[in-house]
């Protein structure tokens, strides 16, 4: 699988078969295949010519993305067709030349939304991003993990071309500077979901403070391993992004309960937040946690409904974090009922804490009392 070369190599009948058994095999699209074609409305399909516009886009949201490729070069009718049509687009399949075959289509899909260049090995250069900027103006989710070759000159291009980014995945880009990070949020203000994991030289307070100032949407944001980050970067994110859901600060070993405490006051959406191998993080940081939930938590008169939806921490990784006492760790879990320790829900990790082994959820605490009430048979 390498570039479109390759893909218009193979026989574009092929391509229509493949298309018309994908047709047929779809009750609410066509009426069975039979020598005589794909029966449609009255109308027998047996060239790829005679499929309607509209049948064409409905089968190509069935199929993988490479017959979707494939279907693009056999007219220009279906070209045309499928580049006002397609939003959606992977080229994580391709394992070879995958640069190339971005510079030749994002030209002709200028309607993405979404593109997911995910890849086992660095093949994306600059000029791909640059293609994708100057063309796919509506773009909102891209995914370049481990595109190691990228340089700052990516995310400059991407900060103009593309200012509807909701969802960027940068994960592993290790060559990306915080100064092209804080350029990128001068332009991309509607981030809602942004990973950072790896980007060691991206991701330091420098830029988490350019984050907090211009991604107030922020929703979910990975720093996994992300050593340069500290206090002054989180405490930035936590006043400046209030709606912060999901946030992995695992490996940032240099924050320290300040962090925690900016975020059990300023977050008070906070559902996950990872804190594995952080071990500045004390029971001061635990307790901020139970304080802010205490303070924040619906009255009794609620409905059952609504306290079982209620906002609260329901994943909690302080794997490593080997200062906490069991006293501190206690209290939290007891304040977030979503939190569990029991092997089967496993929502709050302490591996590595030996000293915590005495924590326990309330229905792991449960289970332990209804299997003590069960009479041995053995007595």
């Amino acid at each position: 699988m390498v570039g479109e070369a390759e893909l218009r190599s193979e026989n574009l009948n092929q391509c229509f078969e493949r298309l018309m058994t994908v047709a047929g095999g779809n009750s609410g699209i066509g009426g069975g295949i039979s020598e005589g074609g794909v029966k449609m409305e009255g109308v027998v399909i047996t060239e790829w010519k005679d499929i309607p516009i509209e049948l064409l886009l409905r089968i190509v949201s069935l199929v993988d993305d490479r017959t979707v490729i494939m279907a693009s070069g056999v007219c220009s009718g279906w070209r045309d067709a499928l580049c006002l049509g397609l939003t959606h687009l992977s080229l994580s399949w391709c394992k070879n030349n995958m640069n190339n075959l971005v510079l030749s289509l994002a030209p002709k899909f200028t309607k993405l939304e979404t593109l997911v260049l995910r890849q086992d090995k660095p093949q994306l250069e600059d000029n791909a991003i640059g293609a994708i900027a100057n063309y796919c103006h509506d773009l909102q989710n891209l995914d370049l993990s481990k595109s190691f070759k990228l340089s700052d000159h990516s995310l400059y291009a991407l900060a103009h071309g593309c200012p509807k980014l909701t969802k960027l995945n940068i994960s592993g880009c290790t060559a990306f500077s915080d100064g092209a990070l804080e350029y990128l949020t001068n332009f991309c203000q509607k981030l809602k979901i942004l990973n950072l994991c790896g980007c060691v030289k991206a991701a330091t307070d420098h830029a988490l403070q350019a984050i907090g100032r211009n991604c107030s949407q922020l929703q979910s944001l990975n720093l996994g391993w992300c050593e340069n980050v500290g206090d002054l970067g989180v405490m930035s994110l936590a006043y400046g992004c209030p709606d912060l859901r999901t946030l992995d600060l695992c490996g940032c070993v240099c924050i320290t309960d300040d962090s925690v405490i900016a975020l059990a006051y300023r977050c008070l959406h906070l559902r996950s937040l990872g804190l594995y191998y952080c071990r500045n993080i004390t029971d001061r940081a635990m307790y901020s946690l139970v304080h802010s939930r205490v303070k924040n938590k619906p009255p009794m008169w609620q409905s059952m409904k609504d306290r079982c939806n209620e906002e609260g921490l329901r994943s909690l990784n302080i794997s490593q974090c080997t200062a906490l006492t069991p006293p501190a760790v206690q209290a939290l879990c007891d304040s977030f009922p979503a939190l569990h320790t029991c092997s089967w829900r496993h929502s709050l990790v302490m591996s590595g804490c030996l000293n915590l082994t005495s924590v326990h959820c309330a229905c792991a605490v449960q289970a332990h009392r209804t299997m003590s009430s069960i009479p041995n048979p053995a007595h």
